[in-house]
């Protein structure tokens, strides 16, 4: 229909809509990653950008013309929402729910036509994604109903006309219809409704109309994929665009209409929901079970200083740290991530999974298995399992075994090694706390980030 295909996006997609602000979980029912942190790499937010403000309807006066011709001006034109990624920023903490651009400025007499409204620039950090969402509050209604099975009929259109492979989707602004939209003094709509003259120039009006809505319908779109701000933004990116002003009376003058008493509204503004997801750029990824001793490691190897403790769970947010392999060869960086437990990835336990989005644009991932456990082999098998296999696609792998100071290691190690050889990955030993082999570390880990 029009040349957009029908879309249905399942409800279910919206899992993780738990942890927005529309959550129907308590505060404290919703995952601590996303409550308790001054890190934030997950946001929800509803932009909205301005209406146009309303033409004017007004009459030229002096003391020699008491009736003079019409000199009502146009509204403003509304404040548009932008986004600019920034190296300066490594959170989405700083974000707001919602962000409402100004409305333009109605018109006025002496042709004066109003202000725009004033725009929005939402900074985000470097390797955020935003994602359109349907409305978040019709999300929340149809999941506290349960209604598991639902679907969001939307519509899209591919990159070029007759393509079935849709890459974008079509907004809609909740605005006037063609040919609607007038204010009017004096008289209502019902008493213009019968004039021949009015009828006729509504339908020249109606033109104009439709180039507004044709002009709406190329901006108003998205990606389906998103829009993937992974470098630094030279300028400002269009999010929303502001509705149009509506026009004064000052253009309705013609032959037949000589005292216009009638003007049009602005166009309204465009209000969507989006997420906004945090990836962290680092070339190379941790992961461990908690205490394995990768933030130890980190502290290590690289200028971070993440939070080290003798407790599970001591990282509670990711943190990313910086390597240098020399003066003369390139630095590399590394983030380290909460501990992931059994269960993670099926029944959400321990922190869930919520923090791997942040090594899946490593080139490379280091497991980091602690010769203290019982069974290092067993530890870095759940933790194949709970990655999965789409995460781990074309990654290089790199297992650090930690703690090797410690009684028994030497025999775990050689189980260890004969497991990960057979897996075509390289396996190194070392004790961070006493920075012991540390230096071999660095160089295989620059290695599997393919930097050497």
């Amino acid at each position: 229909e029009n040349g957009f295909l029908d879309l249905k996006i399942p409800l279910d997609q919206f899992k993780s809509l738990k942890a927005s602000p529309w959550s129907n979980l308590s505060y404290k029912q919703r995952p601590k990653s996303t409550t308790s942190q001054t890190f934030l790499d997950m946001k929800f937010v509803r932009l909205t950008a301005g209406s146009g403000g309303n033409g004017a309807i007004s009459f030229f006066r002096d003391a020699g013309r008491p009736n003079g011709p019409p000199d009502g001006g146009n509204g403003g034109n509304g404040g548009n929402i932008y986004v600019q990624a920034i190296e300066s920023l490594n959170s989405l903490h700083h974000l707001k729910s919602t962000y409402a651009a100004k409305s333009g400025v109605s018109g006025s007499k002496h042709q004066l036509d109003g202000a725009n409204g004033e725009d929005i620039i939402i900074t985000v950090p470097v390797g955020t994604i935003i994602r359109w969402i349907p409305d978040i509050k019709e999300v929340k209604k149809l999941q506290k109903e349960g209604a598991s099975t639902e679907y969001f009929n939307i519509k899209g259109f591919g990159e070029v006309d007759g393509d079935f492979n849709p890459k974008y989707v079509q907004l809609f602004r909740d605005s006037y219809e063609i040919g609607k939209g007038w204010l009017y003094k004096e008289y209502d709509e019902e008493y213009y409704q019968d004039k021949d003259y009015f009828t006729e120039l509504n339908k020249k009006v109606q033109k104009y109309d439709k180039a507004t809505y044709t002009e709406e319908l190329n901006n108003d779109i998205f990606p389906i994929a998103g829009l993937d701000l992974n470098q630094p933004s030279k300028k400002p990116l269009l999010l929303l665009k502001g509705g149009k002003g509506g026009l004064g009376n000052i253009h309705f003058l013609t032959n037949l209409i000589r005292n216009p008493r009638f003007c049009k509204e602005g166009r309204a503004g465009l209000s969507q929901c989006f997420v906004f997801e945090l990836k962290l750029l680092a070339d190379l990824g941790l992961v461990g079970l908690p205490n394995a001793g990768k933030s130890t490691l980190l502290r290590a190897i690289s200028n971070a200083r993440p939070k080290v403790g003798a407790w599970a769970f001591t990282t509670l947010e990711p943190t990313v740290g910086t390597i240098s392999l020399g003066i003369d060869k390139p630095s590399f960086t590394v983030a380290d991530i909460p501990g992931i437990i059994e269960g993670a990835s099926t029944e959400g336990k321990g922190l869930g999974l919520e923090f791997l989005r942040h090594v899946e644009r490593s080139s490379g991932l280091a497991f980091v298995i602690s010769l203290g456990s019982v069974d290092p082999i067993s530890d870095l098998t759940l933790l194949i399992k709970e990655l999965g296999p789409k995460r781990m696609n074309n990654k290089r792998v790199l297992v650090v075994a930690t703690k090797a100071d410690l009684k028994d290691s030497q025999n775990k190690f050689v189980q260890l090694k004969r497991f990960v050889d057979d897996n075509g990955w390289k396996v190194v030993p070392c004790c961070a706390k006493n920075n012991e082999n540390v230096e071999k570390v660095i160089q295989l880990m620059g290695e599997c980030a393919d930097k050497l």
